[in-house]
């Protein structure tokens, strides 16, 4: 079954919105912790929209799970990164005008740049993820660099509202699931999971960890985060 992973980045967006001290990320990470989660997910802009410099300093302090820092290649979020040194940094396209992150790596693209980076946090002992398409010539492109985990993107797959496409992207997913564990590559996937379609994803064999944020921390303003954490949970199990 895999691991789940819990973003708390919109805890921090409700925070930033009046620019306050509430509510504090750190104790949703606690909480979060508290009710099963596996790791603690927080992606730092460079726009800092959300979570903070601060935010990371005190998640690597006191965490007792995985905290996995989601970043961009920009030189000075690597700089914070290697100081920091997170137990695991993921790789994520950032666009300043976006809403959220709207698809994977383009590491044909980019590879020089992104193997750079890979090379720098891997330097600071870091264990190096590359959030990507379903797509082999990413996969192929993300093993060489030299990373050890690829997350597969999954927001096409959430998103629609098709039952016949939705099932051929499922079928997508599990195919470069495959591929990549085939490789030698650990397989994570995530973006878009809510509790209606983690389920699906969840069963597919290579994956071996869910990153899930936004349905989560939607759930938790109604139920509170222990009870929305430990029903994500009981999905992936």
């Amino acid at each position: 079954m895999p691991r789940l992973g819990v973003n708390i980045d919109h805890v921090a967006t409700v925070r930033q919105a009046r620019r306050g001290i509430e509510p504090e990320p750190v104790f949703a990470a606690f909480l979060a912790q508290a009710a099963g989660a596996d790791a603690i997910v927080a992606h730092l802009r460079e726009d800092r929209r959300h979570i903070q410099d601060r935010d990371l300093f005190l998640l690597k302090e006191t965490l007792q799970v995985k905290f996995n820092l989601e970043m961009s290649v920009a030189d000075e979020i690597v700089a914070i990164a290697c100081r920091l040194q997170p137990h695991q940094a993921t790789l994520v396209p950032e666009k300043r005008q976006e809403l959220t992150t709207e698809g994977g790596l383009d590491i044909v693209k980019h590879f020089k740049k992104i193997k750079s980076t890979v090379g720098r946090l891997k330097g600071s002992g870091i264990e190096v993820s590359l959030f990507i398409d379903p797509q082999r010539e990413q996969i192929r492109a993300a093993k060489k660099t030299g990373c050890s985990i690829i997350e597969l993107h999954t927001g096409a797959y959430a998103a629609s509202m098709d039952a016949r496409r939705q099932k051929g992207l499922l079928k997508e997913i599990e195919g470069a699931a495959s591929y990549a564990h085939e490789i030698g590559l650990s397989v994570y996937a995530g973006h878009g999971l809510n509790y209606s379609n983690t389920a699906q994803v969840a069963r597919i064999k290579p994956i071996e960890e869910l990153n899930i944020g936004h349905a989560i921390i939607s759930r938790a303003i109604l139920v509170g985060i222990e009870r929305a954490v430990r029903e994500m949970k009981a999905l992936v199990v």
